[in-house]
This record gives C-alpha cells, structure tokens and sequence, in this order.
C-alpha cells in the first residue's frame, strides 16, 4: 500500500512536470509526445516495427483506458492510450496485446511467413496453415492440426488465427520464444517480461539519446489484467512518461522487472 501512495504522489508531480510537453492534439506517439531538452530520437528503418509503432493511431487525449466490458481502468497509470480494437471476451491481456501488434504488423506488410506462436504447450502456430486451411484442434493438453477449413489470408481469417493465439499463449510461451538482448541492443519494438502465471510484459515504444551524455530514454506500453485498451505508462522520472534506460531493475506502476528480462523478436 505505501508503494502505492508513494507512486500516486510521485505520478502527480512528474505528469505536472511534464504534461507542457505533450501536444494533446497530435494521435501519434512521435506527433504527440515531445523530449527532454538535448535529446533526439533513435533513428529506425522506413516500414519497421518500431516506425509502425510510433506511428500508431492514439486515442484523444485524455481518453480513459477502457476493459473489454467497457468498464474504465481504475489505476490510473497511463498518460495515453492506443486506439486498439479489443474482443468482448476477456483476451487480449498483456502478451496477447504485445504479440497483436507484432502480428498486424507483419500482416499489414504481407510477411505471412513471419507471423507464427508458440502456444503453452510449447506446439508452433504459424498463420501459413492457417492460409493452407489447416486449424488446430485441442483436446485437454494435447493438439493436432486439422485440414478442410477456410484458406486464404483474408481478415476473418487472420482474425481467427489470432483469437486461437490470444486463447492458448500467454507471457510464458512468448518468453520461451522470444530472444534475449542485452540493454546495450534495445531497440523500440523489444519487450521486458516475465513468463508465468501471472506474469507481464511491457513493450518498448520509442527510444531517444541525450546528444551531449549519451544517455537513453524510453517508452513502455503495456495491456493487463482483464482485457485492456494497451496504454503508455507513465514513469517515476521527472521526465514522464519517459524512462531511462539501466541496466537494473525496471520498475514500473504494475510490475517490477528483474536485470536482464529484456527480450525481443
């Protein structure tokens, strides 16, 4: 609890400090959220994850984080909020959110042969049998594939790839697969996790340097527990929403993350 006050007064004064920086008219992270003096943003490559999530269509301003029941978010730990459909069932958590975006980003791009899952059970989802018509089937722990169901790569079909990989994966098959990175490599795009039950993830947004000490910054994002608009948090810094960059521990609003969960795709 006294974590939690602290935090609250903390928040309340950094989002003072910085909010003059926020231009509350713009919808994307790179329109709307402005840097620190002397820092300048990462450079990345046209068409990348990392330019895809900048570019990222945000809500107004001041927009609440919604659940999947439509219920708002109480802890208010957020400073801006993605405009990121949700299911009316409680699905899209925190690895379910981060691997939507990995996917729809691949999908927009026509990278069909890149979007592929683990699932729990440690068993491989790639969206191409999906194409192929091929879709699993599960009986308690175990799957199987089965042919003669929809081919083709239209919406509906990546749209049930996707609902079959928010139901069966989670922070533990995502961390199994993913790569470890050290600090000195993050790049907009890479993730912090913890793979259980629970477990959480936070996902790296942008990342800017100071051009005089070299020091770097960034923004985390995150869905949780239930299903839940995926929102910027804010940071303990005086520079909110942004955090440095350390080789440390991560601490942020809902979780602390140990030295060294830093992973990517």
């Amino acid at each position: 609890m006294k974590k939690i006050i602290l935090f609250t007064i903390l928040i309340s004064f950094t989002v003072n400090f910085y909010s003059q920086n926020i231009n509350k008219n713009e919808n994307s992270i790179i329109e709307r959220f402005t840097l620190p003096d002397d820092y300048e943003r990462i450079s990345v490559e046209d068409n990348s994850f990392a330019e895809y999530l900048r570019k990222y269509p945000l809500k107004k301003y001041g927009s609440p984080v919604l659940l999947y029941n439509g219920e708002e978010k109480r802890n208010k730990v957020y400073v801006s909020v993605f405009d990121f459909p949700l299911l009316k069932t409680d699905l899209i958590q925190c690895a379910d959110a981060v691997i939507k975006l990995r996917a729809e980003y691949l999908y927009k791009n026509k990278k069909y042969s890149e979007i592929k899952f683990h699932i729990t059970n440690g068993m491989l989802v790639p969206f191409e049998r999906f194409i192929n018509g091929e879709r699993v089937i599960v009986s308690g722990n175990k799957t199987a594939w089965k042919e003669g169901y929809k081919k083709g790569t239209s919406s509906d079909v990546f749209d049930e790839y996707l609902k079959f990989v928010y139901s069966y994966a989670g922070t533990y098959s995502l961390s199994k697969e993913a790569n470890p990175k050290s600090i000195e490599n993050i790049i907009p795009g890479d993730f912090f996790i913890y793979g259980g039950s629970p477990g959480h993830v936070v996902l790296v947004l942008d990342i800017a340097i100071n051009k005089i000490t070299g020091k770097r910054i960034m923004l985390l994002g995150q869905s949780y527990m239930p299903s839940q608009e995926f929102h910027i948090l804010k940071s303990y810094e005086k520079i909110s929403p942004w955090y440095y960059i350390e080789d440390d521990i991560l601490e942020t609003p809902e979780w602390t993350f140990d030295k060294g969960s830093l992973m990517g795709f």
